[in-house]
């Protein structure tokens, strides 16, 4: 009976239902509870810890010392970082966000060479040439930028502050002088998302932005981001608000219209062209200035520069105020007829196809008694003297349409040019006269 009353007493379902909610309640209050969120919480820091120790160590891939598992150890290491940053559930704090920072500022700021002659042949990762020459570290680079830009994108900007500094976004503006295209994308996306997160900084990106732009334009003309630094800009001006401050029209005025200057214009005339005309569209006044100043920095010798050029100027004329067309009118057909008077064909051909546009029309015919003895001067010349039989085709059919404009005034005009071609063969005729007088004169003077 005593066995009987033992085990009835342990099998109660009452005090089994009391042990077990016991032991429930004990393991989960337990410190050592393995599923307990802060244990997880300080086991991740620890594995993050651990890889941003291993990751800190840079390869060169030019040592023959190192050793190619060891790279791929660390590229694995780095995506297995990446992963755990991307999924973490709670932000980082400055035990893991301090050493993360130093691991990525050691494998991305570093000496570049400076840019090559070549650097501009081509912006495609997929060019053969490019593959042939392609920088072996961007298997590790890759994948620090993609942790960086997870940070910027998820993190409290505010916790970011004491990391991603003034130091830190000057280094990483130096990185745009890169070579590898596929780097500059990085750089230009991880560099906006700062700019739209990190808006306490916005100020300082900019002039220093700025300060890049303006040391390539009057100093060394030889930068690869170019390029992608404008795509940025042209980001920033489309959230300008209007009226613009005084600020952001000194960046048009003393930056942007002197970035037609350089020579290597042709490689980010795109990006440029964007956020010139992003500036006429919020502030159609601004065209006259703009206008003028890509009129100064005209190139002389440079045929693909002058095509871009009229192509800007074409845009141009449709956003500017409509106020500003008179004022206007006569040095833009000033130079599109110089265009047009150009030995070279392309030139020739393009600057006679912007009489097609008719907000060019109609800006020429508001100041028509101005512009027209300079156009039909030019389009009499091309007739007459133009070397490509394609060029005086096309300048046949714009003087039929300028006939039509006003047919007495063309004709009065082609009467003056007239005049003023007689009289200046007059003026030849006469000073080869006189030499020869003075010819004969010396000449006797000579055998006395």
């Amino acid at each position: 009976m005593g066995v009987d009353r033992y085990f009835t007493s342990i099998n109660s379902p009452k005090k089994r239902t009391n042990a077990l909610q016991f032991l429930f309640e004990r393991d989960r209050h337990s410190p050592l509870r393995s599923d307990s969120p802060s244990r997880r919480q300080h086991s991740v820091e620890e594995e993050m810890l651990s890889l941003i120790s291993y990751c800190s160590f840079v390869f060169t891939f030019t040592d023959p010392l190192e050793s190619p598992s060891q790279q791929d150890q660390k590229r694995f290491k780095l995506n297995q970082l990446h992963h755990l940053v991307k999924t973490l559930k709670k932000p980082l704090d400055d035990e893991v966000l301090v050493p993360l920072t130093s691991m990525i500022s050691a494998n991305l700021f570093r000496p570049l060479p400076p840019p090559s002659n070549l650097s501009f042949i081509s912006d495609l990762p997929d060019d053969e040439g490019f593959i042939a020459t392609a920088s072996p570290t961007w298997i590790h680079l890759q994948v620090v930028y993609d942790i960086l830009l997870q940070l910027v994108t998820t993190m409290d900007p505010k916790m970011l502050r004491d990391h991603i500094n003034h130091p830190f976004l000057l280094n990483l503006l130096a990185l745009f002088q890169s070579e590898d295209p596929r780097e500059r994308e990085s750089l230009k996306n991880l560099y906006h998302m700062i700019y739209l997160r990190v808006t306490f900084h916005r100020s300082f990106m900019r002039k220093s932005m700025n300060d890049v732009l303006l040391n390539y334009i009057f100093e060394t003309e030889r930068h690869c981001g170019i390029g992608e630094l404008l795509e940025i800009y042209g980001s920033i001006i489309n959230g300008f608000t209007v009226p613009l401050k005084e600020e952001h029209k000194l960046l048009l005025i003393r930056v942007l219209i002197p970035m037609h200057k350089p020579k290597g214009m042709l490689m980010y005339h795109k990006q440029l062209s964007y956020c010139v005309s992003q500036f006429v569209q919020k502030e159609p006044m601004l065209g006259g200035i703009v206008v003028r100043g890509i009129l100064r920095y005209w190139p002389v010798t440079n045929s693909q520069k002058e095509i871009l050029l009229i192509g800007e100027l074409e845009e141009l004329v449709e956003n500017i105020d409509p106020d500003q067309y008179r004022k206007l009118a006569l040095p833009l057909c000033t130079h599109v007829t110089r265009c047009l008077n150009s030995l070279n064909s392309q030139v020739a051909e393009r600057a006679l196809y912007v009489w097609n546009n008719e907000q060019f029309v109609k800006m020429v015919l508001l100041a028509l008694d101005e512009v027209f003895p300079v156009v039909v001067e030019g389009m009499e010349k091309n007739l007459k003297r133009h070397w490509s039989s394609s060029v005086r085709q096309l300048t046949e059919n714009v003087k039929e349409m300028l006939e039509e404009m006003d047919p007495i005034l063309y004709y009065k005009c082609i009467l003056e040019m007239e005049h003023r071609e007689s009289t200046a063969r007059k003026e030849v005729f006469k000073r080869k006269e006189k030499w020869e007088r003075i010819e004969s004169k010396a000449a006797k003077n000579h055998f006395r």
